[in-house]
């Protein structure tokens, strides 16, 4: 299968934007091959010392000065133009999934249960290329360039690490603009979609544990049934939901597990429900940490029972800056073609670390579609599936996207 994608202009590219497709045509033999060797070696977590190597030796011989983290496997590489001017930061994360690999790819994981099924090798392998990129244009550049390798961001809140050991100030001068790119199977080929305001939810787990009193299965009039109001609170949260939140602001609370006792013939004495809470702005989120709490509390002493309540919140709501979020389509249309431009009408319920840099940096987070060719949208593997596959010939755009909203930023 071809490796690029067809040329869709109707018009030339803007002249700051001339021969960036052709560039980054040129490097995508590099690109593809970046991408492989770490699909074949996916990492889970903060440290990936295989990754962080890759890394390494793509940027070497590079007019960069890079830096590894000191909790993490991250690389931090800066790039000073020719030019004084600001600083903007190009963010990839790197890190994979707990999943065994069913493509059948000829690259597939040679690592049992880890799989990069999220595309983030894809993340590494595009912006290694941007860097290459952009080095070459250093000269016409008018401040620096920060490439953020982030690790950790599935779950482990590696972009916090990275922002705790300095990434925002690692050129001297604070970032004044963010960028980051995420590939996804189930959007055309190629094209870019962006939006302004909040973009992916935040996303927290609950675990309830209902308390109540354990006997015999033949005489529960002698026990207090914890799985009764353990069940009751499944519909009990959606009604919360659907009654307590206002139908401007959306939430998703999911039960994901229910868990109780250990065989048929005992009440047990305590019953487990987990889940988790999505939302798309800090007050609604704040709301239904509150709701859930009162709701369960008073489902469990209806009957009789009592509850723990523990809520670990994980990532912040991901919020587009209200001009770089729409201005990230003008620079994929002025340097693409507008066909590859496409506004992104809804947010994601998906949660991104992104979200912490965005708190501190105007920015946004864009999407990147990389559906397999002669597959249909709506029967594409999604991420985070073990059978995902992503069309390779997507990363020529997102070399030519990374790069062309550092070189508006900083001309």
């Amino acid at each position: 299968m071809s490796t690029t994608l067809p040329n869709a202009r109707t018009t030339a590219p803007e002249p700051r934007f001339t021969g960036l497709v052709e560039a980054a045509r040129a490097l995508q033999p590099r690109t593809v091959a970046l991408r492989r060797q770490v699909h074949r070696h996916p990492e889970q977590g903060l440290d990936l010392p295989a990754t962080q190597a890759a890394i390494q030796h793509a940027l070497s011989g590079l007019p960069v000065e890079v830096t590894t983290g000191e909790s993490s496997s991250s690389v931090t590489a800066v790039l000073r133009g020719g030019k004084p001017g600001p600083t903007v930061l190009l963010r990839g994360d790197m890190d994979a999934l707990p999943l065994q690999e069913e493509t059948g790819l000829a690259y597939a994981s040679e690592i049992d249960g880890s799989m990069h099924a999220c595309g983030h090798d894809t993340h590494v392998a595009m912006l290694a290329s941007a860097a290459r990129l952009l080095s070459s244009r250093r000269e016409a550049l008018a401040g620096q360039v920060v490439f953020m390798f982030q690790p950790g961001e599935e779950g482990q809140h590696g972009a916090r690490h990275m922002l705790d050991e300095g990434v925002l100030d690692a050129a001297g001068a604070p970032a004044e603009k963010a960028f980051a790119l995420h590939i996804t199977s189930t959007l055309q080929s190629g094209v870019v979609v962006s939006r302004p305001g909040p973009t992916m939810a935040s996303a927290d787990t609950f675990h309830i544990t209902v308390k109540g009193r354990g006997g015999h299965g033949g005489m529960p009039h002698d026990a207090i049934d914890p799985v009764p109001p353990a069940a009751a609170m499944v519909g009990a949260l959606q009604t919360m939901v659907a009654r307590r939140v206002s139908v401007h602001h959306p939430a998703v609370v999911t039960i994901a597990r229910i868990a109780a006792g250990t065989t048929t013939n005992i009440i047990p004495e305590t019953a487990l429900v987990e889940g988790t809470i999505r939302t798309l702005s800090e007050d609604t989120r704040a709301l239904v940490h509150r709701e859930l709490q009162q709701v369960v509390t008073h489902v469990a002493a209806a009957h009789g029972c009592t509850v723990e309540v523990e809520i670990v919140s994980g990532y912040p709501v991901t919020v587009n800056d209200d001009a770089v979020g729409p201005h990230v389509l003008d620079i994929t249309a002025a340097a693409l073609g507008a066909r590859w431009a496409t506004p992104m009408e809804d947010p994601l319920m998906g949660a991104e670390d992104f979200s912490y840099v965005l708190q501190r940096v105007p920015g946004a987070i864009a999407f990147l579609g990389a559906c397999p060719r002669g597959v249909e949208l709506d029967r594409a593997e999604p991420n985070h599936s073990n059978r995902v596959l992503f069309d390779e010939a997507a990363m020529e755009h997102g070399v030519v996207v990374y790069t062309a909203f550092a070189l508006d930023a900083l001309r």
